[in-house]
């Protein structure tokens, strides 16, 4: 699971805050805390964009060329096998 930290920072990329003890201690005056909701929404969000990488575009378009080739199914079933293992968060 992507840390707490990870979160803050891409919900307040200039905030000022501190983790101590795993409580969040805020130090922004210009800037909201988030709420704890937010935050594991966001972890939740980090962590599906990690996880679901697919192949490169060179692959890609390689995977498109053969199965146009061959008549195969390649790109397809890689694209939605990334898709099953992966699936967007609700």
């Amino acid at each position: 699971m992507i840390d707490k930290a990870k979160a803050l920072h891409s919900l307040r990329p200039n905030a000022e805050w501190v983790i101590r003890d795993n409580e969040l201690e805020w130090l922004d005056e210009s800037q909201t805390q988030p709420t704890e909701s937010e935050i594991s929404v966001e972890q939740t969000r980090l962590q599906y964009t990690e996880d679901r990488v697919y192949p490169s575009i060179q692959e890609q378009l390689d995977m498109q060329y053969w199965d146009a080739v061959n008549g195969t199914t390649t790109w397809k079933d890689a694209i939605a096998q990334v898709k099953a293992d992966n699936p967007k968060p609700e």
